[in-house]
């Protein structure tokens, strides 16, 4: 019998994570010098210039570790959100933050509750410690709520919660999820994964961080790889009671944020201006994707987040055409959605250039 076999079946039945294709595997693949990537919910405004000039700012230092305390962000966090620094924990992404639940809450005789068609790294990180994942059917194309909390049983130990949900772009008032939250168990906790928060309008915001004082069963969960551009640093963090951040921390990495991560996040957070401007962007450019959906008679998710899945039919076929023609969208077949798509917000020229590639592929496919 070799090592491998003698690893947990658990670990061996894992389906790796697929990420995006990259333009540079494109280009070798097929040639072409024009490349549009649509596919992975980044910012196409690229990073804030505040957070470049502080990247640049500590070039010299690279040769020393990170502050592993994360001090600085921590602290900015804490006075922009109004929260303690017992109560902060950094991750390198927000999936770090993920994972931190799934490796200090669930083990070998838990489990974990997650809806259908939501971000995969929550089956992935269930998967990955020996807990059972509990998929509850999703209610248009949504968490259903009601459901999840239905579903959990005594050995529960993790509620995933994406809101918008990913790669659905689906959304649950706040309202709704506080009166869902009051009916979790206790010894259940409920990860809140609000990676595309920013993009919410205004009247649809709702202050979940509030909700720790009144739930020390909650972990909410950000990151600063969407609206605030920094999706190649891979910062993100959590906030929830410093029980929880206590428990995470002793499964967290030293040094697990690099320096110019720690220093770009902050710089990010500061700089209100390019978060606006990000938002706006995103809420032109999702007009501009749903009215060419409409215009080409395609099904598509009404999303609240910087992407929109939209129906083709043949989902790897039209995937492949786009390709052809240099633009990379997201295939969503191992989320149970094949005959889906998703494509990412980009500026209005890369929207404009998908729509028209997607009518011609479409005109043809009929």
């Amino acid at each position: 019998m070799s090592l491998c076999d003698l690893t947990p079946a658990y670990i061996r039945a894992i389906a790796p994570y697929q990420p995006g294709k990259p333009i540079s595997e494109l280009q070798r693949e097929l040639g072409l010098s024009q490349i549009i990537k649509l596919a992975s919910n980044e910012n196409p405004l690229g990073p804030s210039p505040h957070a470049i000039q502080a990247m640049e700012s500590l070039l010299e230092t690279l040769a020393l570790y990170p502050d592993g305390n994360g001090f600085d962000l921590r602290s900015a966090i804490g006075q922009k959100f109004g929260v303690e620094l017992p109560h902060i924990i950094l991750g390198n992404g927000s999936n770090d933050i993920l994972e931190f639940a799934a490796r200090a809450f669930l083990g070998v005789g838990t489990s974990a509750v997650y809806s259908q068609h939501a971000f995969a790294v929550y089956p992935l990180a269930t998967q990955a410690v020996g807990a059972e994942g509990i998929a509850v059917p999703a209610k248009e194309y949504g968490c259903d709520l009601e459901a999840m909390v239905d579903a959990i049983r005594s050995d529960t130990r993790v509620l995933f919660i994406a809101n918008p949900n990913n790669p659905t772009g689906t959304f649950i008032s706040g309202p709704m999820l506080r009166k869902a939250f009051e009916r979790v168990p206790d010894h259940v906790l409920i990860v809140l994964d609000e990676a595309y928060t920013e993009y919410l309008r205004a009247d649809e915001t709702y202050d979940s961080i509030s909700w720790l004082k009144d739930f020390p069963n909650l972990l909410v969960s950000r990151t600063f790889s969407k609206a605030y551009g920094l999706a190649g640093l891979r910062v993100g963090f959590g906030l929830a009671a410093p029980g929880v951040i206590d428990l995470m921390n002793r499964v967290r990495a030293p040094f697990n944020v690099s320096t110019l991560g720690l220093a770009a996040a902050e710089a990010a957070l500061g700089d209100s201006e390019f978060l606006a401007r990000s938002v706006a962007l995103n809420t032109a450019g999702m007009n501009q994707i749903v009215q060419g959906l409409h215009a080409l008679n395609l099904p598509y998710i009404p999303s609240w987040g910087n992407f929109v899945a939209f129906k083709v039919g043949e989902g790897m076929a039209i995937y492949q055409k786009l390709l052809r023609a240099g633009i990379i969208v997201r295939p969503i077949a191992n989320y149970g959605m094949p005959e889906w798509l998703r494509v990412s917000i980009g500026l209005a020229s890369e929207n404009a250039l998908f729509l028209e590639a997607l009518g011609k592929i479409v005109n043809q496919h009929v």
